[in-house]
C-alpha cells in the first residue's frame, strides 16, 4: 500500500453538504467536493491488512484497496480503469449505495471505516470531468441477436456486457425514458437524471438498440420476442407495491409511495402532469409509511414540497445506535440510521401498526394506529403483538406507503412466456440464471426480490456473462 501507517495519520472524512435551509429549496445534489490533497489522503487511510474484507462486503466485488492505492498516489486514470473492471456504472453505486464494503472494512472493527465510498465517485467524477470514459463498441460481432427487457441498472449492467460481448442487443423499456429506477424512483437530490441519461447515451454509442414505450406482452407479443432473439434476459424489477388493506385504504390522499417519487422526477425532467391526478405535499400533514429508503426519499422530497409537517412509521423498533453482540463485523450492522432527508426534518415513530383509516368528504384525515412489540418464539423467530391500550390517532392529509415490493407483476409478460415463479413470488432460476423456458434468463430485483442498486448491478453483469456462455458454447469472451 502507498500509505502504510495512513490509517493511524489521517481522519475518516467524507464530502460535505449544503446547510439545510439552503439544500431543500431545490432538486439538485448538494455534495460538496473535497480537495484533491484530501481525497489522496483517505486513499492512503486503507491499510495493509492482509485479507480485504470490503470485497466480502461489495456485491460487485470490487478491488477496492487497489484503486485507494491508486487514489492515493494520484494515479486517477489507472483508478477508474480498475473500477470499470468489476462496476459499469461507479457513479451510480457511489451515490446511492449504502456502502457495505466500509461496515466491511478491516479498519471499522475499532476506528472509522475507510471511505470506500467517497472514493469511488470520486474517481469516477474525475474521469468524466476529463474526458476519459468513452464509448466502447465491440470489435466484432457474434450474429447473435438478445433482448433484455427492463432498463434499471441489471438490464443496463447487462445490456452493456451482452453488446460489448459482440452480440446485437436490444434493450426493452416499457417507460419513456430508460433507467427505471435510476430515472423515475430515486430522488434528483440523490441521483440527477442528467448522470442516467449519459449512461444511456454511452450504450446507445455503443450499439446498444434502444426501445422506450415498448411493453413486452402488450404492445410488443411474446411470440416475437421468442422469434427475434437467441436469448432473452428478463431484468424487469420488483414493480407490485406492497399494500395495506385496511378500513378506510380507498380514501382519496392514500398513495403508494413510487407513484409520488416518479410524478416529482417527471416535473424535474420538465414533463406536464395531469392536474386532476397530481400528488403533491405542499402544506399538507404527511404520514409516510415505512421506514426504509424509498420512505426516507418521501420525506425528503415532501419537505422540498413545502409540507406542513411530517412523520415517518416503521412497524419495526427502533435500532440501537451501535452493533449488537449478536451483530459482530464484518456483517452488516444494524443501526440506526439518519439519512440526509431525515436531518432536513420530520419525525419518526418506531413499532406503529396503521389500524385503519378515517377520512372526511372521502378525503383521509387521520391514521388510526397502535403500538406494538416484538420477541422471539421457541424457534427464535420475532413474532409481534399489540400492546392494550396504546391506540392513537395521526392526524393526515397525505399518506403515502412505503413498505416495500413483494414481487414482479405476473400477468402479462411472465404469465404469457410460462415462467416458474418461486414460493415469493419472483422468477426462478437455476445455478446458471435461467428460467424453466430455454434461452430466457433472469436478473435483478425480478429475480431476487426487492434489493439494493449495487446488487442489480451485479446480477445484470453475472446474467450477461451466463448468457454469453450458453450462446458461445462456453466460450467467455465477456
Amino acid at each position: 500500500m502507498g500509505k502504510i501507517t495512513g490509517f493511524m495519520e489521517y481522519d475518516r472524512e467524507v464530502r460535505g453538504k449544503l446547510p439545510v435551509a439552503e439544500r431543500i429549496k431545490s432538486f439538485r445534489e448538494f455534495d460538496i467536493p473535497l480537495p484533491e490533497e484530501h481525497l489522496k489522503q483517505q486513499g492512503g487511510r486503507c491499510m495493509d491488512c492482509g485479507v480485504p474484507f470490503c470485497h466480502w462486503g461489495c456485491p460487485l466485488g470490487n478491488d477496492i484497496p487497489d484503486w485507494n492505492d491508486m487514489v492515493y498516489k494520484g494515479f486517477w486514470r489507472d483508478a477508474v480503469e480498475a473500477l470499470h473492471a468489476t462496476n459499469n456504472f461507479p457513479e451510480f453505486t457511489g451515490r446511492v449505495c449504502p456502502a457495505p464494503c466500509e461496515a466491511a472494512c478491516t479498519l471499522g472493527i475499532n476506528c472509522d471505516p475507510v471511505s470506500i465510498k467517497l472514493n469511488e465517485v470520486s474517481i469516477i467524477d474525475r474521469a468524466f470531468e476529463e474526458g476519459w470514459i468513452k464509448p466502447m463498441p465491440p470489435g466484432v460481432r457474434t450474429g447473435k441477436k438478445v433482448a433484455v427487457i427492463g432498463s434499471g441498472p441489471a438490464g443496463m449492467a447487462a445490456a452493456q456486457q451482452l453488446n460489448r460481448a459482440g452480440h446485437e442487443v436490444t434493450l426493452f423499456e416499457r417507460a419513456d425514458r430508460f433507467g427505471g429506477l435510476l430515472m423515475y424512483g430515486i430522488p434528483d437530490f440523490k441521483l440527477e437524471k442528467r448522470l442516467v441519461q449519459r449512461r444511456v447515451n454511452q450504450l446507445a454509442e455503443e450499439g446498444v438498440i434502444l426501445k422506450p414505450n415498448t411493453y413486452v406482452g402488450v404492445n410488443y407479443s411474446v411470440d416475437d420476442l421468442r422469434n427475434n432473439f437467441d436469448a432473452v434476459c428478463l431484468s424487469g424489477g420488483s414493480t407490485r407495491p406492497r399494500d395495506l388493506n385496511v378500513a378506510g385504504r380507498e380514501l382519496k390522499g392514500i398513495h403508494f409511495a413510487m407513484d409520488f417519487l416518479l410524478q416529482q422526477n417527471r416535473r424535474n425532467l420538465g414533463d406536464k402532469l395531469d392536474p386532476a391526478s397530481d400528488i403533491t405535499a405542499t402544506g399538507k400533514r404527511v404520514v409516510v409509511l415505512g421506514g426504509g429508503d424509498t420512505g426516507a426519499d418521501c420525506v425528503g422530497t415532501s419537505i422540498r414540497h413545502g409540507t406542513e409537517s411530517i412523520k415517518q412509521l416503521e412497524i419495526l423498533p427502533k435500532p440501537p445506535l451501535e452493533r449488537r453482540e449478536d451483530n459482530p463485523w464484518p456483517e452488516w450492522p444494524n443501526i440506526l440510521r439518519t439519512s440526509t432527508s431525515h436531518e432536513e426534518g420530520g419525525e419518526r415513530i418506531y413499532s406503529v401498526l396503521t389500524k385503519s383509516f378515517y377520512g372526511e368528504g372521502g378525503s383521509v384525515k387521520k391514521l388510526r394506529c397502535i403500538k406494538v412489540g416484538w420477541t422471539k418464539d421457541s424457534k427464535n423467530h420475532w413474532q409481534m403483538r399489540e400492546i392494550p391500550n396504546t391506540e392513537f390517532e395521526i392526524d393526515a392529509d397525505l399518506v403515502l406507503l412505503a413498505m416495500g415490493f413483494v414481487h414482479p407483476e405476473h400477468d402479462g409478460m411472465l404469465k404469457d412466456l410460462g415462467i416458474d415463479l418461486t414460493e415469493r413470488g419472483n422468477v426462478k432460476v437455476d445455478c446458471n440464471m435461467m428460467t424453466n423456458v430455454p434461452g430466457i434468463f433472469a436478473a435483478g430485483d425480478m429475480e431476487r426480490g426487492q434489493s439494493l442498486v449495487v446488487r442489480a448491478i451485479s446480477s445484470g453483469r453475472s446474467a450477461a456473462e451466463k448468457i454469453n456462455r450458453w450462446l458461445m458454447d462456453d466460450i467467455d469472451i465477456i
